[in-house]
């Protein structure tokens, strides 16, 4: 037996943006944990501020796949356009840290090159994210209806 269920215009454009709004609210916490950290920090226990700053954004990577997952194959083909892209962004920009963040890191030394590298994540995902959150909340979204097969 097939039922027909409707996913509302405001679950799709959640969905759509909720990739985004969490990779933007992980990267500001990260982004204020290690300012804090530095202020707070001697110059005895100078790993305080990559201790604080990068739990967010590895709990987020993983935790990241799942939310990806889950809205990759949404039936609003509009919202899994949003979440691939915001996807794209996420992990090239993450990708690309592993390679080129260790020299950043090397170049300035310590915490300077950990805020250099934090800060060109921040600089890079951030406003363009912003940027998708905007455009899907401005999108005329619309009730998408799916059959689905219960088993009786």
């Amino acid at each position: 037996m097939k039922v027909n269920r409707v996913i509302s215009a405001s679950s799709s454009r959640f969905a759509a943006q909720l990739f985004n709004l969490i990779t933007v609210v992980v990267l500001l916490i990260s982004a204020t944990t290690l300012l804090l950290a530095k202020l707070m920090a001697s110059q005895k226990i100078g790993f305080l501020p990559f201790v604080l700053s990068m739990p967010p954004i590895m709990i987020w990577l993983g935790a990241s796949i799942f939310v990806y997952a889950s809205i990759a194959n949404h039936p609003n083909p509009r919202a899994a356009y949003y979440n691939k892209w915001a996807g794209y962004r996420y992990y090239g920009v993450m990708g690309s840290l592993v390679v080129f963040g260790p020299p950043l890191y090397d170049l300035l030394g310590g915490w300077l090159g950990l805020m250099l590298v934090l800060g060109l994540a921040v600089a890079i995902i951030v406003p363009w994210a912003l940027f998708d959150i905007y455009r899907a909340a401005r999108e005329p979204w619309q009730d998408v209806t799916i059959e689905v097969a219960i088993n009786e």
